[in-house]
């Protein structure tokens, strides 16, 4: 039997050990780091149970700052992501950037890329950024965005970013990771601003216009005001806050300074008054909450004999034989006969 030089065999990567992880993590290993992320996103339960057994020996940490930004596609996020980036590394800090992708509809895998839009932050030792595709996960990141914030704290990122596919369909999930939460906008009048969504506008702590440069800068000035006469009424999540309204250009690095220094300020303000301990703690408990949820899902639709019954239950429904309503029903019947209560 010839061999053929051009096909190359696929070597199985072996996991290494616990303190190999722990090790990198602790000397702020970018590589590591990935590599953790990716056991964690792993579908192979060897890796996702090393991967969270890694996050179980990392401690959680009050002292990071944790960013969401969104916005709709073209508001110029990674731009401004990349400007304001260099200045938190200029003041000393360490950025990592959780930067979730639009995801391809048949490999589910990342379009964009947007480490390759961030030219001034990738070159950075300072920096960590991370492409992810969203998938078909709801709410604007991926599946494991939270392990990842809390890997990136381990490895000594005390500014965590995370910028979302876009303001859409249920894209205030990402509220419930962060602890200040950034809208990013362009300059436009009426029904432009009617079009963002209201929940997303009760959600946003910051408002920022961007591209407000040259001639856009009157529509600029229209755009906030008809901001803030729109948020007025709202009830903002910490008492006493408003939304702060800020316009600029994250090419042209004007209005950074302000935007960070709102973003600084409402971190401790919500210290100050202690919603930023409550709001973790909060989020802390949602996040077990649906981690609790999957795992149960997971042991019913894997370690029972309920699954093959259910695939049976939706064929007749993609068949038509059964009304949608008869299959929930017949898969209520089907749990509750398995004596899962």
């Amino acid at each position: 039997m010839s061999f053929n030089p051009r096909i190359q065999t696929v070597k199985k990567h072996k996991l290494k050990p616990l303190e190999y992880y722990l090790d990198g993590l602790a000397q702020s290993n970018r590589y590591v780091l990935s590599e953790c992320i990716t056991l964690i996103e792993s579908n192979r339960p060897e890796k996702k149970n090393l991967g969270y057994e890694i996050l179980a020996h990392v401690n959680a940490t009050n002292n990071s700052i944790r960013i969401g930004l969104t916005g709709s596609p073209g508001v110029g996020k990674s731009t401004l992501l990349d400007n304001m980036g260099m200045k938190l590394i200029n003041k000393g800090h360490k950025v990592a950037i959780l930067a979730v992708d639009p995801s391809s509809g048949s490999s589910k895998g990342s379009i964009l890329g947007d480490k390759t839009r961030m030219e001034s932050l990738v070159k950075e030792e300072d920096a960590y950024i991370r492409p992810t595709a969203s998938g078909n996960y709801l709410g604007g990141t991926a599946a494991h965005t939270r392990e990842a914030i809390m890997l990136a704290e381990a490895a000594g990122y005390d500014i965590i970013i995370i910028e979302t596919v876009g303001v859409g369909q249920s894209e205030t999930h990402v509220s419930s990771l962060v602890d200040v939460f950034l809208l990013m906008i362009l300059p436009g009048a009426g029904d432009d601003i009617q079009g963002i969504k209201r929940g997303i506008m009760e959600l946003a702590d910051i408002i920022f216009i961007n591209k407000a440069d040259g001639e856009r800068q009157g529509l600029a000035n229209i755009s906030k005001k008809q901001l803030k006469s729109a948020i007025s009424l709202m009830q903002h999540k910490m008492e006493g806050w408003k939304p702060n309204i800020l316009t600029g250009s994250g090419l042209n690095d004007s209005g950074i300074d302000q935007l960070l220094t709102s973003i600084f300020d409402f971190i401790q303000r919500s210290k100050d008054v202690g919603f930023f301990d409550i709001n973790r703690n909060e989020q802390d408990l949602l996040w077990f909450e649906n981690q609790y949820r999957n795992m149960v899902l997971h042991e019913i639709m894997t370690k029972t004999d309920i699954y093959p019954e259910v695939i049976n239950i939706k064929e007749k429904l993609q068949s038509g034989e059964i009304n949608p309503i008869k299959a929930i029903v017949n898969t209520r019947n089907l749990i509750l006969s398995k004596g899962i209560k």
